[in-house]
């Protein structure tokens, strides 16, 4: 069985925030460096020590934003923003430009996959994932299958 969507937008926005959360997931000790470099406090007692730590992690998590905003800006990175159909199966993911234009994922390609609220989140890594919302799926069996490849794959408990 092969499941087909409807043509589906991601947003720039939705892609920076999607794109951070992942990185603060993957990338969650960074905050213990800025924490240990505060711990500086109680060697030499100095507001500095804190008030470094935190730039140190607003410039790290300032510099992420810049990384994901620009992806969205670049040319070769625009496909990623139009309107693309998928095509779902237990072999691959096709992504569809148009009748014509597509591109196979294979499932080996994918990480990980995480089910939330309103939509299936397939990460490839940092900065590359497929986000499907409930939303464009034709019916709940058409979730429901994709949901069990999930499962199949081993992705999902």
């Amino acid at each position: 069985m092969i499941v087909k969507t409807k043509r589906y937008k991601l947003e720039t926005g939705t892609y920076i925030k999607m794109g951070l959360t992942n990185v603060l997931k993957e990338q969650w000790w960074v905050i213990l460096i800025a924490v240990a470099i505060a711990c500086g406090y109680f060697w030499i007692a100095s507001w500095w020590w804190i008030s470094m730590a935190i730039l140190a992690y607003v410039l790290y998590l300032l510099f992420w934003v810049i990384q994901f905003a620009g992806v969205t800006q670049m040319e070769q990175n625009k496909v990623m923003f139009e309107k693309l159909a998928y095509e779902i199966d237990s072999r691959q993911i096709l992504m569809k430009l148009n009748v014509k234009q597509g591109m196979p994922i294979n499932w080996g390609m994918i990480k990980r996959a995480q089910i939330t609220k309103d939509a299936y989140i397939l990460t490839m890594s940092k900065a590359q994932f497929i986000h499907l919302p409930f939303k464009i799926f034709n019916s709940d069996n058409d979730k429901k299958f994709v949901e069990t490849i999930l499962k199949r794959k081993g992705y999902i408990i």
